[in-house]
């Protein structure tokens, strides 16, 4: 703004103040380093729920020596790599909430890489230290529903996925009820692979087309009206 555009000054304001001073030029806004990771991290998650579909809904051959073993390394690479590195290029846009939820992420499922591969080689994970874990994510996670309620429908309904899962984890470990649980966490997981695919391909074709072509919704939360 110039010196001409800016607004009268009260004679008592010029006596008190002195010489008028154009204000500073706001700093201009840092452009991203990378582009949106989001639909990376997403068909990642996707690629891993996919993966441990067949065993969730209990096909006998997906508990093989083999399946397992194929079941771990995609964990780890899809669920685990590219949640990571997804994570780790929205830190660097300075997307708090997206890197922080990638990468945290990523980590669980390096966690069900590791006990895939446990169960292969006898050695299965700790059902108390599993427990433990599983009630320190579900507040995680409480905690980032909430946080993104300010900015989509869409992600407070995946998140919410994903708090049901753990939920009906921690009340099976608790309650031992192995065989009644079992199909709706399969359910859960299939619901949440859903809903990762239909964000990530919104993402992929706004930008691609220059327009949102697949609904997301607003803000559940009134302050993310000004995102």
């Amino acid at each position: 703004m110039t010196n001409d555009e800016a607004a009268p000054v009260s004679r008592e304001t010029a006596v008190t103040s002195g010489p008028a001073v154009a204000p500073a030029a706001a700093p201009a806004l840092e452009a991203p380093r990378f582009a949106d990771p989001t639909a990376l991290g997403l068909f990642g998650l996707a690629i891993g729920c996919a993966s441990l579909l067949p065993l969730a809904f209990g096909m006998k051959s997906a508990a093989t020596v083999d399946a397992l073993r194929t079941t771990a390394i995609l964990c780890l690479l899809f669920g685990g790599g590219c949640q990571f590195l997804a994570g780790l290029m929205s830190f660097a846009n300075k997307n708090m909430l997206g890197g922080t939820l990638l990468t945290t992420f990523s980590f669980n499922w390096v966690m069900n890489w590791w006990a895939l591969d446990g169960l292969v080689n006898g050695k299965p994970p700790s059902a108390a230290v599993v427990l433990a874990i599983d009630l320190c994510f579900i507040v995680i996670f409480f905690a980032m529903t909430y946080a993104f309620a300010f900015y989509s429908k869409l992600l407070v309904v995946f998140l919410l996925d994903i708090d049901v899962i753990y939920a009906l984890r921690i009340t099976r470990e608790l309650t031992h009820a192995q065989a009644a649980l079992a199909m709706p966490i399969a359910i859960a997981t299939l619901v949440l692979m859903f809903i990762a695919l239909y964000i990530a391909v919104a993402l992929v074709l706004a930008n691609a087309s220059g327009k949102s072509l697949l609904p997301m919704g607003g803000p559940l939360l009134g302050a993310g009206a000004k995102h």
